[in-house]
């Protein structure tokens, strides 16, 4: 399958506008947490941060930041990246960071694929994609972000043996992200049973997307592919 989609893979990013409280906490808080992709990146990502990490993760798009804020809070010696381009979510993630006091998160406010071409090679320990936009018309599928040259990005910028953790309720982007990922030859789907991709992973703490899916009767998939060296044949 031939990916050649040069547009963007969100829709609009700007939603309710700011509180004076929230607009004060992004001209204050906001820079010292945001990324800046005209500067060359540091060989190792734990210099990005300004407490000592053993690690670093990306999340892709983090919607509300549920997940993002609960690991950071769960992992302080991880540090986390969470790229989301709707300023209804930097708001949110920055209002809990700055309320939880977390040193251990850096934001970008834009498209995916240019921060994970300004990663280093080998830098990340896990990338999460939970409940994308799934584009649920078909003549949309080509918006979606997993297509075989983001998931060569993200291949790049994994470490080897890291996991790249993806959930969605949508069946046909399941059926999509697995076909994607199995067509890739970095990536190696890691379920022994149905349980691997019935249950979401350990501490998991749900996301706002994934209790609107429940709520209407749809049930969360949770896949984890592996980063692998080697070249399928």
């Amino acid at each position: 399958m031939v990916d050649h989609y040069k547009g963007s893979f969100f829709g609009r990013r700007v939603g309710k506008p700011a509180s004076p409280r929230q607009s004060q906490l992004l001209q204050d808080v906001l820079p010292a947490l945001a990324l800046d992709l005209t500067q060359t990146p540091p060989a190792d990502l734990a210099e990005l941060f300004p407490v000592p990490v053993k690690s670093v993760c990306l999340e892709i798009g983090f919607g509300g930041s549920e997940h993002l804020i609960h690991r950071a809070q769960e992992n302080p010696e991880i540090g986390f990246i969470g790229c989301e381009p709707f300023s209804t979510g930097i708001i949110k993630a920055v209002t809990s960071i700055e309320t939880l006091g977390l040193k251990n998160i850096r934001l970008y406010d834009d498209d995916a694929g240019k921060l994970l071409d300004w990663l280093p090679a080998a830098s990340l320990d896990m990338a999460y994609q939970l409940y994308p936009d799934p584009w649920p018309k078909k003549k949309h599928w080509k918006r979606r972000f997993v297509n075989q040259i983001n998931l060569t990005r993200i291949a790049r910028a994994l470490k080897p043996g890291c996991e790249y953790r993806f959930a969605s309720d949508i069946d046909t982007y399941v059926d999509w992200t697995l076909s994607h990922c199995r067509q890739h030859p970095a990536f190696e789907w890691s379920a022994e049973c149905p349980s691997d991709w019935r249950t979401p992973w350990q501490n998991w703490p749900g996301t706002r997307y994934e209790r609107k899916a429940h709520r209407e009767r749809r049930i969360g998939r949770y896949l984890t592919f592996l980063r692998v060296e080697e070249t399928k044949t």
